[in-house]
């Protein structure tokens, strides 16, 4: 695995497991999110009277203790159900949330003689003709042709504690809402944290399968030409042509100096893939140089073109082995490239020319030729998915041909 994929995995796992407050600027936000609904509606309303200011001071109680009873039902949440399902998270919620309302009603109930008087009036007329003014805990009843009567409504703390555990309860359920409420919704953004950080836990982890399995098929390509390369430097050698084998040793340099400072991982241009291959067959001329023509013919408009670096290596390999494996004559290697369709690429490899030799050799494909196209498919696939593909077989003149398709992308620079 890529150690810079593996260090976000740790990172990302170490993020959704180091403690059980890790969360808290996310609760904090929708703590205060829902306690600042509440002030603009207090405020809204209290401007609608006549004495904004003692309704404001009477709402200052129930916005702290709210605050605060809010903040411990996260905590509770938090210390309870660390790292939980969100069931238990739920039912902690939903425990916590009656307590608080519970709670938070009766300090309103047990505060109510210390609320400010408000000197709002508030006058509308009886359906029994009488007017009722009401201001503060006085109501006074006007009527018409005699004294008007003035009502001191009581205190809670003068009902009965039946009558004041009704109203505390009724106060109760009013409140439950409120902090069911801010429960939903801080257990839905822990729940979409939550799957967010799953799927970027398996993004990363499918970006550094894909990240093995493109540098595993990529590493599969220089070994198998080595082999190749030193068998030719021998056959060099044994044959009396040291000239020969030191230009090959020094072209070889050259190809591995080019091909292994790559990024494995990362796509180059088709006119540096061109220019990879042009190094390679270099050094198989060295070997070939009467019996080896090559041909490519790449248009200017596809030269920026993006590919994995080295995927024509295997097949340019197998085209020169068993082209000219099969033959004492001339063969031709051709690459070409081209857009068939607007946004897609092709390119073929193909070895013409020759008479076939009557020996065992005389199949164009084997063994070999089997792994270089299932690397290269594997490569594609890894690369582009669905959207590439690749067909060989043989030319009906003789020889062989493999074609590859992909989408044209480009890096502007």
């Amino acid at each position: 695995m890529n150690m810079p994929i593996a260090a976000d995995l740790l990172e990302l796992h170490d993020h959704s497991s180091r403690g059980r407050f890790s969360d808290w600027r996310m609760a904090l936000k929708t703590v205060l999110g829902f306690w600042a609904i509440y002030v603009v509606t207090v405020v809204a309303r209290a401007f609608l009277g006549s004495d904004p200011t003692t309704i404001l001071l009477n709402k200052v109680l129930t916005l702290a203790v709210g605050l605060v009873l809010t903040v411990l039902l996260y905590l509770a949440i938090a210390l309870l159900a660390p790292g939980s399902s969100m069931r238990r998270k739920a039912v902690v919620a939903g425990l916590g949330s009656v307590i608080a309302c519970v709670v938070l009603a009766s300090t309103l109930v047990l505060s109510e003689g210390r609320q400010r008087t408000s000197k709002e009036e508030f006058r509308f007329q009886a359906r029994e003709g009488f007017v009722v003014v009401q201001k503060g805990d006085q109501v006074r009843i006007e009527r018409n042709a005699a004294d008007p009567v003035v009502v001191t409504m009581p205190r809670l703390q003068d009902l009965k504690q039946h009558d004041q555990f009704r109203i505390a309860a009724d106060a109760a359920v009013v409140w439950l809402f409120f902090f069911a409420a801010w429960s939903a919704v801080y257990l839905a953004a822990v729940s979409q944290r939550q799957a967010l950080e799953l799927q970027q836990r398996a993004s990363a982890a499918e970006s550094a399968a894909n990240l093995a399995q493109v540098r595993a098929l990529r590493y599969q390509v220089n070994p198998h030409f080595l082999f190749n390369t030193l068998n030719s430097l021998s056959s060099l050698v044994i044959s009396g042509r040291p000239e020969e084998a030191e230009a090959m040793i020094l072209k070889l340099s050259n190809f591995f100096r080019t091909s292994l400072s790559l990024d494995p991982t990362a796509d180059v241009s088709l006119a540096e893939e061109i220019e990879l291959q042009r190094l390679y067959l270099e050094i198989e001329k060295v070997r070939f140089p009467r019996r080896l023509k090559v041909v490519i013919d790449v248009p200017d408009s596809l030269t920026s073109a993006r590919l994995p670096a080295l995927v024509l290596q295997p097949i340019v390999e197998n085209a020169i082995k068993y082209g000219l494996g099969r033959t004492r004559d001339k063969v031709t290697l051709k690459i070409t490239a081209e857009e068939p369709l607007p946004g897609r690429l092709r390119i073929e490899i193909s070895n013409f020319g020759g008479t076939v030799l009557k020996t065992p050799r005389q199949s164009s494909g084997g063994a070999g030729t089997r792994v270089g196209l299932a690397n290269v498919a594997q490569r594609l696939r890894a690369r582009f998915g669905r959207a590439a593909g690749i067909e060989h077989g043989p030319l009906p003149e003789g020889g062989y041909k493999v074609a590859l398709t992909m989408p044209v992308t480009r890096h502007d620079g």
